[in-house]
Parts: C-alpha cells; structure tokens; sequence
C-alpha cells in the first residue's frame, strides 16, 4: 500500500467514482476533490471527498497538500466557465496568469499547462488508464457485430478527418454517414454532437461514430471516454455503430455498453494504431 494517498480532482459523470473504487480495491487511500457543479455528489461522497469551486486553486492545493496526496488523476469532463462564473481566489489568480495564452487554446492545450502547473507545484499526475486496464478497449469487435464493408469507409473517412483536425486542437469525435461528415465535436462534448446529428436525418441512415484522442495528446488528462448514454444517443441518431482506438478510450460500466450496443444492433469496434495511420 502506498504511503501517501492519490488525489482524484473530479469533473462529471461516473468515472471517477469508479476509479475511486477500483483505487480502494487495489490498496490504495483515495481522496476526491470534487468540482462544484460538475462532480456527481451522491456517486463520490462514499470516499473522503471535498466539494470545490473550479476556480479556488489555493483552496484545492492545500486540501490535496492536507491529505496527503501526492500523485493526483485528473477525470471526468468540466465545462470551461465563462470569466465572469470564474471568482478565482489569490492562488487561482496566480495560476491563471501562469496558464497565460493556455487559456484561449483548445482542451489539450490548456490540459497540458494545467498538468506542467501541477507537477511544478510537486504532484505526479497519473492517467486514471494506469488503474482501470479493464475498463481499457480492445482490439476488433466487442459485441455481436462488425463494421459493414460501407462503415468501414465512413471509418476511414471519419478518421482521416480527425488526424488533418488535430492540429487544431479541436475535438476527439466525427460522424461520418456516407462518406459525409455529419458533425465534428467542438466544446460540447459527444452527447451534444450525437444529439445534433438526431435532426440531419437522410434516408436509410447509418453512419458511424469515431472516438480517437488527438495527435501527441496527453492521455493523463483527457482520453477518449465511451459510456452507456454514447451508446443510447448514437443509436438515436440512427448510427450503424461505434468506432474507438483499442488501448487508448476509457469505457464507463464497459458490460452495460456492450449489452447496450447489442441491444440497439450497434456495433462496437476497437481500432489498432496503425490502421490510424494509413489514413
């Protein structure tokens, strides 16, 4: 058992809970710093936790600094809050006009400063991957069925999209149907996207969903996450299936998604690195 305990600074949705679970599982102490407004209370308060306003820096380092944490994960998606919601305290202050230009960059950007100001203030931040293998993709199919010979090439596309976008920093999810780009993910997030494609309706539908992490991303901070409410929204979008990087995407309760994905007649389908590149 460690000596010091791990750090889980926690945006939304279930993941943390569950990594918190499987920390505790595996010998390790844990303690959560939950964001205010993004972290899901009722999951996380079984483990010593402490609620915190995003921008409250100082507040979050000394509690981390309390309990003794030194490595730290960071998990679960925040929503980047207006400057007028922001009321950093002194410490927050500090660190915004450290993060600088970081601020008006894309996820990854500003992710990667975030982790440089973390390991600079003396915290080793770890990938919740390190400590949910099985929650890990894996290569080829993971239910019942298998990309069409047509959503192989909207695959392709899909992914081919992704890799000339990552430059920008833009989003880790396409939609392609037909060899047509349907949406790209932005700041809203996959669900949003999903639920956007929901009113492009074409006839006989299909299509496919890609989840990829973008070019030299850090995947301590941000890797691609798959979840029971993807599968729901994906199947009202009427999508032939899902698509993801096997190793390098999160699934959240992996069992339900791949009953779910059965269920629906959706595909859910890991890709190898090198497939990637020949796009």
């Amino acid at each position: 058992m460690l000596a010091h305990n791990i750090g889980i600074l926690a945006g939304g949705g279930p993941l943390p809970a569950e990594l918190a679970l499987k920390l505790t599982q595996q010998g390790y102490q844990v303690f959560i710093i939950g964001f205010q407004g993004f972290a899901e209370a009722e999951l996380i308060k079984k483990y010593p936790h402490q609620l915190i306003r995003l921008a409250a820096a100082g507040e979050i380092l000394r509690a981390l600094r309390a309990h003794n944490c030194k490595d730290i994960i960071l998990l679960g998606p925040v929503k980047r809050p207006s400057w007028r919601d922001l009321r950093p305290d002194a410490e927050g202050a500090r660190i915004l006009a450290r993060l600088g230009k970081a601020i008006f960059r894309g996820d990854d950007g500003l992710l990667s400063s975030i982790i440089s100001i973390l390991e600079e203030e003396g915290f080793r931040v770890r990938g919740a991957h390190e400590f949910l293998n099985t929650e890990l993709s894996q290569e080829g199919a993971l239910g019942l069925l298998e990309p069409s010979l047509s959503a192989w090439e909207d695959i392709k596309r899909a992914a081919h999209i992704l890799t000339v976008m990552a430059p920008l920093d833009v989003g880790q999810a396409c939609v392609v149907r037909n060899g047509l780009a349907l949406a790209i993910e932005a700041l809203e997030g996959t669900d949003k996207m999903l639920e956007r494609c929901r009113f492009l309706d074409q006839e006989n539908c299909g299509g496919i969903l890609l989840k990829m992490p973008k070019l030299g991303q850090d995947l301590r901070a941000d890797m691609p996450t798959i979840g029971p409410m993807t599968i729901k929204n994906a199947a009202l979008a009427k999508l032939d299936g899902i698509a993801f990087i096997a190793g390098k995407t999160l699934f959240s309760h992996k069992e339900s998604c791949i009953k779910a994905a059965d269920e629906e007649r959706l595909f859910l389908y890991g890709l190898s690195d090198s497939l990637i590149k020949e796009c």
